[in-house]
């Protein structure tokens, strides 16, 4: 049970490193340019493009090491990290998911990212996903 737990996150985690990775690239899909694509995926307010290449290949970076501690944790790969030590970067993991899962039905959030569409997709797919995998990641903390 804890590998099929451990493959959803990863994998979700996987995709969205790959998507900030062609948007670190400077392609804009799936919108037609800069300004439409970082309404969608940041929503700061008053955002006229995409935050900085660095910073699409830093995130995209940061979930590829969440897949890979993931995998390593359930044993797919070869723990080069004591088992306490994964779990611990585990719960962090976790942590950091609820509070930006949560955070997208904070109004002190929704005043720093108020632009269309990002606040309704926040709300109704980023902030439950996040949220989701916050469960899930707790979830194998308790089966490893």
């Amino acid at each position: 049970m804890v590998i099929f737990l451990g493959w959803i996150p990863a994998l979700i985690f996987s995709v969205i490193a790959a998507l900030h990775a062609v948007w670190g690239l400077g392609y804009t899909w799936p919108e037609k340019d800069s300004q439409s694509l970082a309404r969608r995926v940041a929503g700061f307010k008053n955002i006229q493009t995409m935050p900085s290449q660095a910073a699409c290949f830093v995130v995209a970076a940061f979930l590829v090491f969440a897949a890979i501690i993931i995998l390593m944790a359930i044993g797919l790969f070869t723990p080069l990290l004591p088992m306490v030590v994964l779990k611990v970067m585990l719960g962090g993991l976790a942590a950091g998911f609820c509070m930006r899962g949560i955070f997208s039905f904070m109004p002190f959030w929704r005043r720093m990212t108020p632009e269309q569409p990002f606040a309704r997709l926040d709300r109704r797919y980023y902030g439950p996903l996040c949220l989701c995998l916050s469960l899930m990641v707790i979830g194998i903390i308790a089966q490893i």
